[in-house]
């Protein structure tokens, strides 16, 4: 919490989404992050999931949606959305997958099909997608031969996601291959401080509405640093 208070306090941002919440419903800090001067929008599912929207006072919230039609385990609340002054937002959590061909695997899957099937409706879609979309995205392909986040099944249905509402990847807008920026880093093995990154946080624009307007795209890796940092940095999108 600390970390999250600081980050709105440096770059106010007028949403932020976030994912792996891990709190129950009663125990989300809505109080402490209205004294911040945002309000929350969360679907809160215990120990391992969460997501929220948190939004700057004075902006308009309205239709909120707590989880996603299509989705097979809806208890571990791993998508919320809402209209935020006239812009239909998503907040999402992918599941992992753990090992391909396995049944989270298949439930990953079904989850991304899911998300084809309402993306027609959302100007934005924010979060971890737990795919990376391209080679160039993961430090060392070879690594990950095999393994879950760079299947061409995932990629597939994350593309068809992007097809299906008319979305781009708002970072590679302004930042093209074989640029790269990458959003996690594993704990282990001083993974950050080598390099050893994958970009699979992913803030997925209205190709038309949104993608003409960016002014920024970026990651803050600070975020990765310092006391008690999740695995991931943020990204931060600015549109006009």
């Amino acid at each position: 919490m600390p970390r999250v208070l600081e980050f709105l306090g440096q770059h106010a941002p007028d949403v932020a989404c976030l994912q792996e919440t891990k709190c129950d419903a009663q125990q989300f800090p809505e109080a402490e992050l209205a004294q911040a001067g945002y309000r929350s929008i969360h679907h809160s599912g215990g120990r391992w999931a969460g997501v929220a929207l948190l939004v700057r006072d004075g902006l308009d919230v309205s239709d909120p949606v707590y989880g996603l039609q299509g989705e097979v385990a809806h208890d571990e609340a791993r998508w919320v959305e809402a209209t935020i002054d006239g812009v239909r937002i998503a907040s999402v959590y992918v599941p992992n997958g753990r090992e391909v061909d396995s049944p989270t695997y298949a439930e990953k899957l079904t989850f991304l099909e899911a998300m084809a099937q309402r993306a027609p409706q959302l100007d934005v879609i924010a979060g971890d997608m737990n795919v990376a979309p391209s080679d160039v995205d993961v430090y060392d392909p070879s690594v990950f031969e095999g393994a879950t986040h760079v299947t061409a099944a995932e990629r597939t249905r994350l593309a068809a996601v992007m097809q299906a509402g008319g979305l781009v990847d708002a970072y590679r807008v302004l930042h093209p291959e074989p640029e790269v920026g990458y959003t996690w880093w594993d704990y282990r093995q001083g993974h950050f401080h080598r390099g050893m990154g994958l970009r699979i946080d992913l803030v997925l624009v209205d190709a038309e509405k949104i993608a003409p307007r960016l002014r920024s795209v970026g990651i803050d890796r600070d975020f990765r640093k310092g006391a008690k940092p999740s695995d991931h940095a943020p990204l931060l999108v600015a549109w006009s």
